[in-house]
């Protein structure tokens, strides 16, 4: 703590908050207070994947993030937030500063450095061979890149039925051919949090709240969205009216289930076939049906399970 703050440490209590890793508020020798998360054995880059994820989101002046302090492979350092309550003027300004952010251009889809694996939770998203071009379309690089590898493990795992998976591989398949009437309007990659659930948004006691523990990326800002909406959110219909207002998005409401299938393909992944059976859901909600949608599975996506090949 002395060698990236610069004054020893004195007392460190632990605080609650995270799954993954072990957090604790730090009190140091020059007064100062800082918040330090460590996990043992964690996998190579993860903290210095947040520490550069929480800088590009800084760098676009649009939304608060805690500031990075340092960054070993075990250890990441950041300012303490004092947190306070969720209030609707905290959430109007998220609102606001989210359509800021989403309004500054990533270079690529995906992360911009193969060096520095972007994770969901303590889940890899596999880096492509070499970045995407920004002129590739979102749909094809999204269920290429994202929600294939993410059913591969999910079905390897157990973690989703056999119906399930084909009706996630029938979505990915219209994804990569033409996914435009499925996916809404062209959108170039955008600078996005990555993982916004209502967890990474840390409510301040100064009235700005802050951005936590990002998968930044060159994204989709129709996912950042969405996955707020997944769990629920404090003071989300003002959020997302605030927004809006700046950056309008007609008929987004009915591509949420194909932004939130990404995240819900994580937690299959992480806890089972709970979450396997609303990645189905969610794709034929995208697909736009409400019956099962039968196809046969593209050659070389996503193998029979055990249950079929018997």
């Amino acid at each position: 703590m002395a060698a990236l703050t610069g004054s020893a440490a004195r007392r460190a209590r632990p605080v609650g908050g995270g799954d993954i890793c072990d957090a604790y508020r730090i009190a140091l020798a020059d007064g100062r207070t800082v918040f330090a998360k460590t996990l043992a054995g964690a996998p190579r880059g993860f903290f210095a994947a947040e520490a550069a994820g929480l800088e590009l989101l800084r760098s676009t002046g649009a939304v608060a993030v805690p500031e990075v302090l340092g960054a070993e492979p075990d250890v990441l350092v950041l300012e303490w937030v004092e947190p306070g309550s969720a209030s609707a003027g905290q959430a109007e300004r998220l609102g606001r500063e989210l359509a800021a952010l989403h309004s500054a251009p990533a270079p690529v889809w995906g992360g911009a450095d193969p060096a520095l694996p972007v994770h969901l939770g303590s889940v890899p998203l596999p880096p492509p061979p070499k970045p995407p071009s920004g002129a590739e379309e979102w749909p094809a690089f999204h269920a290429r890149w994202r929600l294939l590898p993410l059913l591969r493990r999910a079905v390897d795992g157990g973690g989703i039925g056999a119906g399930d998976a084909r009706d996630v591989e029938r979505l990915c398949e219209l994804l990569a051919a033409d996914g435009g009437e499925l996916a809404g309007p062209r959108q170039p990659p955008a600078v996005v949090h990555g993982d916004l659930w209502s967890g990474n948004v840390l409510w301040s006691a100064d009235g700005r709240a802050r951005l936590i523990d990002p998968a930044a990326q060159g994204g989709h800002p129709e996912t950042d969205l969405a996955v707020l909406e997944l769990f629920g959110c404090p003071h989300l219909g003002r959020l997302l009216a605030a927004y809006e207002e700046v950056r309008p998005l007609p008929g987004r409401s009915g591509r949420v289930p194909l932004h939130q299938l990404q995240h819900l393909l994580v937690h299959a992944v992480l806890f089972g076939s709970g979450y396997g059976a609303r990645c189905g859901a969610a794709a034929r909600a995208a697909l736009g049906r409400t019956a099962h949608v039968r196809s046969k599975a593209p050659d070389g996506l996503v193998g029979e399970s055990d249950e079929e090949r018997a």
